[in-house]
């Protein structure tokens, strides 16, 4: 059986992306050709780097022949392969494979989503999935269907609690993306710990850059901001060393869609979060901007108050009451949260076979 992806996002090499590159690697596993629709033959490798998945026997095929805009052309193109999987930009796509999967990662909504060549063309798309609940409501109400919810794939058993160190842990594109990471205010929230006396603590900003950090303006500008503080920056760190990160780390902070009215723009915040479910696999307390799919996340979680934040100042003082919490012995491993297994790669795997 053949299988042919397209992801428009894919040189991001983010969450997103590791979503898609798990799918194809799953259906690998159960004996597909797996082609990717890209023009840089790189990203594969890149990718396997990045996300230290098994992807040797992946295809790269330009992508001139899946947006071929006789359709005619791309009929005949599409008709060879068994299952088309393609990440929607917002658009509804002419999907004119044997089984087309239509995958939302983003919440859009006010696009005209019900107009009637949308229609047309969702007849021809099998299942529409999203990356969660958060996600669905948006897209089912904006095209008017009912999506399923496919979570994205962690897998939980490379991330393990390792001996603990005194950091805060962020993990995110450096990028003034609409659906920003917001660094920004995780730096001023460690200022202000620091000018109130913490000591011995370090936060590390991990994630990826699309050019060359000295080409990186917001890179830069953070940097800049952190200048005197103990902020470490790892950028474009290879899989293994972020596992080894979050297994050292004490902390986790998130801050995507801070200060964001997520009913207007659901867009600008956290639609799922892998960073963050990693982040509590390793062992690590979570301290998340209350926002977006995140609270999915933490839904069977018995001490929310103890992981969700709205501004910096309740940042700041949740922060250090854990830090204050771990040293009396207040808060022990057991009180993590038991993560789910929802969100594990085996879920992930057993749902897509369902799926295809």
């Amino acid at each position: 059986m053949k299988a042919i992806i397209f992801d428009p996002y894919l040189d991001t090499l983010g969450g997103g992306e590791r979503y898609i590159f798990t799918f194809a690697e799953v259906l690998l596993t159960r004996s597909y050709e797996v082609n990717i629709v890209w023009d840089d033959k790189s990203i594969v490798q890149e990718a396997r780097n990045r996300f230290g998945l098994d992807l040797k026997r992946v295809n790269i095929l330009p992508k001139r022949k899946l947006l071929e805009k006789n359709l005619l052309k791309r009929f005949i193109f599409l008709r060879k392969y068994d299952l088309l999987f393609w990440i929607s930009d917002g658009s509804i796509p002419v999907m004119l494979s044997r089984k087309n999967i239509l995958h939302f990662q983003v919440p859009f909504h006010d696009i005209g989503g019900k107009s009637y060549f949308n229609r047309m063309k969702l007849k021809r798309i099998n299942t529409i999935v999203c990356n969660s609940f958060f996600t669905k409501r948006f897209i089912d109400r904006e095209y008017g269907i009912n999506s399923q919810v496919l979570y994205p794939p962690v897998d939980v058993e490379q991330f393990k609690a390792g001996r603990k160190a005194n950091i805060i842990l962020a993990v995110g594109r450096f990028e003034a993306t609409m659906q920003a990471k917001r660094q920004d205010i995780l730096i001023d929230v460690f200022r202000e710990m620091i000018n109130k006396g913490l000591r011995s603590w370090r936060l590390v900003l991990a994630g990826a850059s699309l050019v060359k950090e000295s080409e990186n303006k917001l890179l830069q500008k953070l940097k800049k901001q952190a200048q005197g503080l103990p902020v470490d920056f790892r950028v474009n760190i290879p899989f293994k060393q972020l596992i080894s990160l979050y297994s050292q780390a004490k902390i986790f902070w998130h801050a995507a869609g801070y200060g964001i009215d997520e009913s207007k723009h659901p867009e600008r915040v956290e639609h799922f979060g892998m960073t963050t479910v990693e982040a509590v696999a390793a062992g690590c307390w979570p301290l998340v901007y209350n926002a977006g799919g995140q609270r999915e996340i933490f839904s069977d979680f018995k001490k929310k108050d103890l992981v969700f934040w709205l501004t910096k100042e309740e940042l700041l003082k949740k922060t250090l009451n854990i830090i204050g919490f771990s040293k009396k012995g207040l808060l022990q491993s057991s009180e993590l949260l038991k993560l789910p297994p929802k969100f594990s790669v085996k879920s992930f795997t057993e749902n897509v076979q369902k799926i295809i």
